[in-house]
């Protein structure tokens, strides 16, 4: 995803509420090679819903690769771009942005991980040759989907502890899915709401990657883990690149609280399936709370 920069002036009334931070300041860190790690994640999922990973596993070559060949792409002439859309919701799109908080102008390559939908969409543009590109793109697809795989390995192994226990513990919006892994190119913009209602501006990081909770995630451990508010404000100097891998259940997979966590608790949301969320969630707009359609109404 490429957001195209904007005068600062723009801005400037975007930035009054955010929370000064110094560098990394306040942003969970999560070590994934130790593996006394799992419970300082679930920690950062109940208060943040946001988290920066290191020692993830996936090779700076793969990231550097991927990042190099997207900048090709979105640096060709908009009719050679178009190609690879409409986007129907996959392949290329761009669209201005601005009605609910967002500042900006975003174009953008949605992908799924199978291997013919990238061909299709890659050779519509590089002819004969998408090669290199879909190399790129299939090495870090592996890699991420490792590392967001153990991530959600260790989320289970501590709320299954949990339960043993019985312990206590673009513009804005969440995303749907269970968790979004993300990384960006050396370029400021990414900020997330805190409790308070401030926003935390996140440091670039080349070699790191962060992990969004998402609602889906929020669903099943029934409001335990938060599913972030965030944005990004568009950079008055350069283009800001970001390469996001979303972590998302199948169409008809039906999404609940996990009845190993409640315990005899009340369950704070309905039944409902993926295709139901999405297709709620596309008829509303960037900034609302998607989930409310699905919450439990309790007699007051």
């Amino acid at each position: 995803m490429v957001l195209l920069p904007k005068p600062a002036l723009e801005q400037f009334s975007l930035m009054r509420n955010i929370k000064p931070t110094t560098f990394f300041s306040g942003i969970p860190l999560i070590d994934l090679s130790n593996p006394d790690s799992k419970h300082l994640l679930v920690k950062a999922c109940e208060e943040f819903g946001f988290f920066k990973v290191v020692n993830h596993g996936v090779p700076l070559e793969f990231i550097l690769k991927l990042e190099s060949e997207a900048v090709k792409f979105f640096s060709l002439p908009l009719s050679e771009k178009e190609k690879a859309g409409p986007p129907n919701p996959f392949g290329y799109g761009n669209k201005s942005i601005g009605q609910n908080g967002d500042v900006g102008w975003v174009e953008y390559l949605l992908l799924t991980a199978n291997q013919e939908s990238i061909s299709q969409r890659l050779s519509s543009v590089f002819g004969d040759n998408p090669e290199k590109f879909r190399r790129a793109l299939n090495d870090y697809i592996s890699a991420v989907k490792k590392m967001a795989c153990e991530i959600l390995e260790m989320m289970a192994d501590e709320i299954q502890a949990l339960k043993d226990h019985d312990m206590i513990g673009f513009g804005e919006h969440t995303d749907p899915q269970i968790i979004s892994v993300l990384r960006s190119n050396n370029t400021s913009g990414l900020q997330i709401s805190l409790n308070d209602g401030s926003w935390l501006s996140v440091p670039p990081d080349l070699s790191s990657f962060f992990i969004n909770v998402g609602d889906s995630l929020q669903v099943m451990t029934n409001g335990r883990f938060k599913s972030v508010r965030h944005r990004v404000l568009a950079n008055s100097m350069k283009a800001r690149v970001s390469m996001i891998y979303f972590g998302g259940p199948p169409l008809g997979e039906k999404i609940a609280p996990l009845p190993s966590l409640m315990r005899g608790k009340e369950s704070l949301y309905r039944e409902f399936t993926w295709f139901e969320y999405k297709r709620s969630a596309y008829s509303s707009r960037l900034a609302d709370n998607k989930l409310l359609l699905f919450e439990r109404i309790t007699p007051s």
